[in-house]
């Protein structure tokens, strides 16, 4: 509060200085017009001017009584940001009365002005400290609103699209600064963009659009821009794929409004901002995502016992939350680490406290007597196997550990799902079991041969697989090594610049699984159509614009080569297996291969005894008997 008096007393002092000066600079300007004119028309009636003397005495009558008529109509005393056009007003009728006060008073002390110095006086004054005051408030606007800027904490903010959904985010954020506890408050919207050049320097609520969505990048560092609103909600995914693109090179924030079928708009409120959500690395991924049947899978899941291995991994535990939403008679995590497995069963303890009837159990898939323990005492109706171990390169150097958890752990499983009459069984595989070239890739296709074996003898049971590709976010996944290399302020590590995968999200892979349980007949293999693969370079640039960062200059890009088993190109099918349409235009099925039960049991002997031993070398050659597609990349 001191420090604001003193810049207002300053103020004052600096205006009533300018005043006497400009108003003392008149009269000598007058006086000096009155001669010239008086020279120029050779009229010396008109052109009598003061004498030295007496223009400083008069300079100093008008200083006085217009100081004294500036101080009786408050014109110190206004507030500069809130001066209107009565307020000049007031001030040139000021100094107007205050020049013909000194007149008057030196009229009777006998040292009278001449009519012209007097017009002119009166009129030169009025204009120059009118005038002033208009520029001095206008300078003092402009310095404001730029100490305003340099210190507000506001977002600068860009948002792409000028439509309804850009209108409802501004309003809301306009209306919203009256209440200094509303999180809009942080958001400046600066400028917008949209490629309907209709819309080109038109206005809403004082946000211009500047330019189209291929500006962006540059309007972006021009006008130090760090947030983008995407606000299209209703536009095609290529284009949004298109427009996200532009998003990603600025290097700054992004947040977009989510698709139209998406927003909640109730009971005519036409709150938007708040839907509005940082953007995730699927969105780059250029594909529309996957819907699915929830009615189907509500009769699949509703009053089931339903047990989950590997229930506190990434997939695991998606799988936990989806299931508990189709009101299950019973979930059972089983897991054998126990704080992941913690970790869920406290979120879902927190979301659904005494509603979800729910078992948390460690345990390995493979002790065979511990799980059959579990089966008799719980008796699930449906089995979903996600247990496995996942990392390729880590079980190219342990492939017994990888045998006798993947391919005997699942074995296991399968046993005792046909020994317990299971209703379904439904196993995760992937799209590295298709010709694979690595141990985990290897394992994952005896499991699948064990699946359809199980199904092909015939039982109560219903054995399905499903399989995918590369899951974001996932154990495994590069998403979270590289995010770790960002914000260690490390470089990201690519095995190779060509190098590309099949990507999904989490809940897309999850209701795969629930969808295929619920359409499973027996011993079908379900692949997802999972669009155009994406580069895996093209992700860690993105994830690092994400980051508002610059590829290559503030974060780098390093091609350490590929890795042991890792291969450039994943595939989803198998040659000999074809596809079956089913009613999920996304979802189809592999044909059945016919296994030879007593060569894949006799092989599955040989591999347990030869993994018991702990000889790597023979397990990896026993698996490439077993799977006549795997053809091992050691890369080296």
């Amino acid at each position: 509060m001191k420090d604001m008096n003193k810049r207002m007393n300053f103020r004052k002092i600096f205006l009533m200085i300018a005043d006497a000066v400009l108003i003392a600079l008149s009269a000598l300007v007058s006086n000096a017009v009155v001669s010239w004119y008086g020279i120029v028309t050779h009229d010396k009636t008109m052109g009598i001017a003061l004498q030295p003397l007496r223009i400083v005495g008069m300079m100093g009558l008008e200083v006085l009584f217009c100081f004294f008529m500036l101080f009786i109509f408050g014109s110190y005393s206004k507030v500069w940001r809130d001066l209107k056009a009565k307020d000049y007003a007031i001030c040139g009728l000021s100094v107007v009365l205050g020049l013909l006060l000194s007149f008057i008073f030196a009229h009777y002390m006998d040292r009278p002005a001449t009519l012209q110095f007097m017009v002119a006086d009166t009129v030169i004054a009025t204009l120059v400290i009118v005038l002033f005051r208009v520029i001095f408030h206008r300078t003092f606007i402009a310095i404001e609103k730029a100490n305003e800027k340099e210190h507000d904490t506001r977002e600068r903010t860009l948002i792409v699209g000028a439509g309804n959904a850009a209108r409802m985010i501004i309003q809301e954020i306009q209306y919203s600064q009256s209440d200094p506890n509303n999180p809009s408050n942080s958001i400046l919207p600066v400028l917008m963009v949209d490629d309907n050049m209709a819309k080109y320097h038109t206005k809403i609520q004082g946000v211009e659009v500047l330019g189209t969505t291929a500006d962006i990048p540059k309007l972006c560092e021009e006008y130090k821009i760090s947030l983008v609103i995407f606000a299209i909600p209703s536009c095609t995914e290529e284009e949004r794929k298109r427009i996200m693109g532009f998003c990603a090179e600025s290097g700054c924030r992004i947040k977009t409004v989510p698709y139209l079928s998406q927003l909640f708009l109730e009971d005519g409120q036409q709150q938007i901002l708040s839907q509005v959500k940082d953007i995730k690395i699927e969105d780059l991924l250029g594909r529309p995502p996957i819907t699915f049947d929830k009615t189907r899978i509500r009769a699949f899941i509703e009053g089931k016992v339903c047990m989950v291995t590997g229930g506190g991994g990434s997939i695991g535990s998606e799988l936990v939350r989806q299931i508990a939403k189709y009101n299950p008679q019973q979930i059972i995590i089983v897991d054998i680490y126990e704080n992941n497995a913690y970790d869920i069963q406290q979120e879902l303890y927190l979301e659904y406290e005494d509603r979800l009837n729910l078992v948390t159990l460690i345990a390995s898939v493979r002790d065979y007597a511990k799980m059959e323990m579990i089966f008799e005492q719980y008796k699930p109706q449906v089995v979903f196997h996600a247990a496995a171990h996942k990392h390729v390169p880590l079980m190219e150097t342990s492939p017994a550990e990888a045998v006798k958890n993947n391919v005997f752990g699942t074995w296991n499983m399968v046993t005792l799902a046909e020994k317990y009459k299971v209703g379904k069984f439904v196993m995760i595989s992937t799209d590295k079991a298709v010709n694979p070239t690595n141990v985990m890739g290897a394992t994952k296709r005896c499991c699948e041969m064990i699946v359809q074996y199980m199904s092909q003898k015939g039982s109560d049971t219903d054995f399905v697989t499903t399989r995918f590709g590369n899951v974001l976010g996932s154990n495994g996944s590069v998403i979270p090594l590289f995010r770790r290399q960002i914000e260690s302020g490390k470089p990201v590590t690519v095995t190779h610049p060509d190098i590309i995968r099949y990507f999904m999200t989490i809940p897309e892979a999850v209701s795969l699984v629930l969808e295929a349980g619920a359409i499973a007949k027996g011993g079908e293999i379900f692949v997802l159509d999972m669009g155009d693969p994406v580069k895996i370079t093209t992700l860690a640039e993105n994830l690092i614009r994400m980051y508002g960062k610059v590829p290559y200059r503030d974060v780098e890009i390093k091609f350490t080569g590929l890795r042991p088993g890792e291969k450039l190109f994943e595939e989803l099918l198998m040659d000999e297996e074809g596809l079956q349409k089913t009613d999920n235009k996304k979802i189809f099925i592999g044909n059945q291969i016919d296994i030879d039960p007593n060569v894949l049991t006799n092989q599955l002997r040989e591999l347990r005894v030869i993994a018991d031993s702990n000889d790597n070398d023979r397990t990896v050659e026993m698996l490439s008997e077993m799977v006549d597609t795997f053809h091992h990349v050691t890369n080296q």
